[in-house]
């Protein structure tokens, strides 16, 4: 009985995962169509005829949008380390006074919603002028990861051992040291894992490079995907190889870095 309801489970994982796969590998199915297979009835379920002119036509359009993603995901991460990694550390290790509405703050702003936030940055800034720049988009995406950021390490860098810190202290590391040579390179997991979360939401934003961007010659792949299917409703399979191609990057990352996640999600979470 408990082997037949072992193999029960996994039956129901199964069929529940291949059910939330699906939407994938139909994408991917249907960037390999050729366009007069497209409206087949019933459909290919696999493009035994199939074409990379999809992918070539995604390249040729939409490799500049890809190339903006990725600065803006790299300089997200970036600020989103510099901010949150010394933030957490002094909610964290030194305790400094009003710490605790800080901390609450940061809460309360994962809570906003982006539109919110988004219209906020526009009037902001339309006075400084960091409409359609990159640079703007990378303030606008570091917001959202920053109190997340924060939480994730401070949460990590509280159960580092006193120990550990006394130690440094003892042979002449001043605050400073203490940080970059102790602090930092046992937080690994943690930054890796902020990290990754950062990059993904700027890479999958849409919300604030509408807003802040919609005419600018920056733009990130999410436009470039919402302007393609605006302009072309006929050539689906470079669409979706649009799509998979933009699927590429965060795949490839959330494989190489999931051990790193998952000690990094868990840090802190149980004290000895």
């Amino acid at each position: 009985m408990t082997d037949a309801r072992r193999w029960g489970k996994t039956a129901i994982g199964l069929v529940l995962t291949g059910v939330m796969l699906f939407p994938v590998y139909w994408m991917v199915n249907v960037s390999f169509t050729r366009d007069q297979d497209m409206r087949k009835s019933p459909p290919s379920w696999f493009p035994a005829d199939g074409t990379l002119e999809g992918y070539r036509a995604a390249l040729d359009q939409q490799l500049p949008y890809l190339g903006i993603s990725l600065l803006v995901g790299l300089g997200t991460v970036a600020l989103t380390l510099l901010v949150a990694t010394p933030a957490a550390y002094s909610l964290a290790k030194l305790r400094p006074r009003g710490g605790g509405t800080l901390s609450f703050v940061l809460l309360v702003a994962q809570m906003i919603p982006g539109i919110i936030m988004a219209m906020g940055f526009y009037a902001i800034f339309l006075n400084v002028g960091m409409l359609n720049t990159i640079l703007g988009l990378i303030v606008a995406d570091s917001t959202l990861a920053v109190p997340f950021a924060v939480l994730i390490l401070t949460t990590f860098m509280s159960g580092i051992p006193a120990e550990l810190m006394q130690a440094a202290r003892v042979d002449g590391a001043g605050t400073v040291r203490t940080f970059w040579s102790i602090v930092v390179p046992v937080s690994r997991n943690s930054l890796i894992t902020v990290s990754l979360f950062a990059f993904l939401w700027a890479w999958s934003d849409f919300v604030f490079a509408s807003t802040l961007d919609q005419g600018g010659d920056h733009q990130p792949i999410t436009l470039g995907i919402y302007h393609y299917i605006g302009n072309n409703n006929q050539q689906w399979n470079a669409i979706m190889a649009t799509a998979v191609i933009a699927s590429i990057p965060t795949a490839v990352l959330l494989v190489i870095a999931q051990r790193y996640v998952a000690a990094g999600v868990t840090a802190g979470a149980v004290k000895s």
